[in-house]
């Protein structure tokens, strides 16, 4: 084992190197013209792998192509099989004048030991670690105890639609004892974390309707409903004053967090001054009773990501608009079930819609919440060896975002993911000035590297 961390230092800077040529290929999923570069990209992932010794191909999907590689295995193998899942797509880097000194967001830049560059962070460093350390043992001739398939695919920053299929279609090929993922984070490099836990989703848009065109307000002010004022007056009663959600039933379903996990969560290292700070708002405003990291993380919310209604332009223009909109997520916890809550959500919004207007719903995308017990012989696998690569004890916490995947390799491949996020809270994903820490790269082999024997260890002790 000493020699694949001995390979890991030594060849440190060409990682680097390496990882700068993932990172330049604009594989931007969202915008069709990159469509060319999302497969230049998933190529040279392919060519890279069978150069460090995987047996690597492009698979087509109907939508973006999905990389499978794997390592080199005896016919009947008897060794425990995981699967790595990472994603080679990345955000639109737009607005590009926020980009501070770098007029290409994705040509990396090197400052006070961070890459700077849109999917440094999400995801192409953190994947690319797991497959350093894979490198690490074939090329060191050190037998790796797990047969081991990298799946990264090229679609889940919009949404891995095509994923749930691919899954099915190869379920024979992936069947293992469970995936691992790093695609979320840990507070700082003292604080290396396992996520147990992740918040699911639904999406939805109403829209309120008043007069048939936008009317003079003059002529017609005060003798007609203002959608925009009766939606106003709609949502201000989707919250009580104690910052619960105000729809009968949301909360039937929430699994209440154990004192375990409240004591565990109360290891998380967030100060709620400098959390304050950090978002800029006067005061911090959350549901009563619970801190601020199980607001984020372990309780489900509502929030209104967008309102649209009437006159945007410059100066004014004296109308009552004809109607007006928004677009709502909830983020849900377990045991909520997205269809359940977007059903509550819906009967409750045309139950405060006034007669003097109408409204009509559309739904969006869900995704169910996700947890496994992490206190499992694979988790704590997983847990020493992250104390093992950055030397301190880690943490276990809950994520507030939504990886659906995570829940189809539950149903499809019927395992659990061990979420081992390399990313720290300041690196800017989806934001300008993405980063990713040399650090947090350098740990993140360290860790894959030692994982292997760790969760070898566990599958024949019964995991």
């Amino acid at each position: 084992m000493q020699g694949v961390f001995d390979y890991l230092e030594q060849n440190k800077n060409r990682f680097l190197d390496e990882l700068f040529q993932y990172i330049r290929f604009p594989s931007v999923s969202a915008q069709p013209a990159h469509r060319p570069d999302i497969d230049a990209c998933a190529a040279w992932i392919q060519k890279h792998c069978e150069g460090i010794g995987l047996e690597a191909r492009v698979v087509a999907t109907p939508g973006n192509p999905v990389i499978l590689a794997k390592t080199p295995r005896a016919p009947g193998s008897k060794k425990p099989h995981f699967v790595v899942y990472g994603h080679y797509d990345v955000q639109p880097p737009e607005p590009f004048n926020l980009w501070k000194d770098q007029p290409n967001p994705f040509e990396p830049k090197v400052e006070g030991g961070k890459i700077f560059a849109r999917g440094a962070s999400d995801n192409k460093g953190q994947n690319f670690a797991h497959l350093k350390a894979v490198e690490a043992y074939l090329k060191t001739g050190t037998e790796l105890p797990c047969d081991i398939t990298f799946m990264i695919e090229g679609e889940e920053e919009v949404g891995s639609s095509h994923l749930a299929g691919f899954l099915k279609e190869h379920r024979e090929e992936l069947r293992c004892e469970g995936v691992v993922v790093s695609d979320t984070g840990m507070p700082d490099l003292k604080h290396p974390a396992l996520t147990y836990a992740l918040r699911g989703i639904v999406a939805l848009e109403a829209r309120v309707f008043g007069p048939s065109r936008d009317l003079h307000s003059g002529l017609y002010g005060g003798t007609v409903e203002n959608p925009a004022m009766a939606l106003c007056r709609i949502l201000a009663q989707l919250h009580d004053k104690r910052g619960r959600v105000a729809i009968p039933g949301f909360y039937d379903d929430v699994k209440p967090l154990s004192k375990f996990e409240r004591q565990e969560l109360q290891r998380f290292p967030l100060n709620d001054r400098a959390y304050q700070k950090s978002v800029g708002v006067p005061k911090l405003h959350g549901e009563q009773g619970y801190s601020i990291v199980e607001q984020r993380s372990a309780r489900p919310t509502l929030e209104i990501n967008g309102l649209t209604s009437g006159y945007q332009g410059d100066g004014s223009k004296t109308i009552i608009p004809a109607q007006a909109s928004v677009k709502i997520t909830c983020r849900l916890v377990p045991d909520q079930q997205p269809k359940r809550i977007i059903a509550l959500v819906a009967k409750h919004l045309k139950k405060l819609c006034p007669p003097t207007v109408r409204i009509e719903i559309e739904t969006g995308h869900c995704g169910e919440p996700y947890i496994t017990l992490p206190t499992t012989p694979l988790a704590q696998a997983a847990l020493r060896s992250l104390e093992f690569a950055f030397g301190h004890k880690p943490i276990i916490m809950r994520e507030g975002g939504s990886i659906p995947v995570v829940n189809d390799f539950k149903k499809i491949l019927g395992v659990d993911t061990l979420l081992l996020g390399l990313a720290l809270p300041d690196d800017n994903a989806h934001s300008p000035n993405e980063k990713f820490e040399i650090a947090c790269f350098q740990g993140g082999m360290r860790m894959a590297a030692h994982l292997w024997p760790e969760l070898a260890a566990a599958i024949r002790k019964g995991a």
